[in-house]
């Protein structure tokens, strides 16, 4: 089954909503915690969100068909990352460039062709635009289950996140 554009878009919108109650959470924290080591994920809240978002920079890159052949241009480096003020400013700008990628997309099951660099070894990749959007969504789920365990270790957890908590019309019999 592939998405259709309406469904990428509320999916979509529902992890910009996941994602701005954990922003909301980690205001409350200091610098020093944003940089905190952890056992899991890239390690700290900052190295994990700056490697989503830019995650995200590459998915939509792809799914659009944009040349990629570097990180160039984008302007967050993960193992350096900045202030999650930062980080979060530009997801922002991102969140639009991704809905307005989602929004333009034609043909879900259109197969989209590239070659990387995996483990110093050329390899060819083919996906559709569903896989991408698939991989973009629950690449950023893996990871914010890890930014969610350190917010709970740092005495701040952000609350239910679930997609049916947030989206569902849930009323009291």
């Amino acid at each position: 089954m592939h998405p259709t554009n309406a469904h990428a878009l509320k999916t979509y919108d529902y992890l910009r909503s996941a994602r701005a109650k954990i922003f909301d959470k980690t205001r409350t924290l200091t610098p020093r915690d944003h940089a905190k080591e952890f056992d899991i994920g890239p390690g700290s809240l900052q190295r994990t969100l700056a490697h989503v978002v830019g995650a995200e920079w590459y998915y939509v890159r792809r799914l659009t068909g944009a040349e990629l052949d570097s990180l160039e241009g984008w302007p967050i480096n993960e193992e350096e990352p900045p202030a999650l003020p930062v980080i979060e400013a530009t997801w922002m700008e991102q969140a639009a460039r991704t809905r307005a990628a989602l929004e333009a997309v034609q043909d879900w099951q259109a197969d989209i062709r590239y070659e990387v660099r995996w483990e110093d070894e050329p390899r060819r990749v083919t996906a559709t635009a569903s896989d991408v959007f698939t991989q973009l969504v629950l690449h950023e789920v893996h990871h914010r289950a890890q930014v969610l365990n350190m917010l709970r270790r740092l005495g701040a957890p952000a609350g239910d996140v679930d997609y049916n908590e947030m989206c569902y019309v849930i009323e009291p019999l």
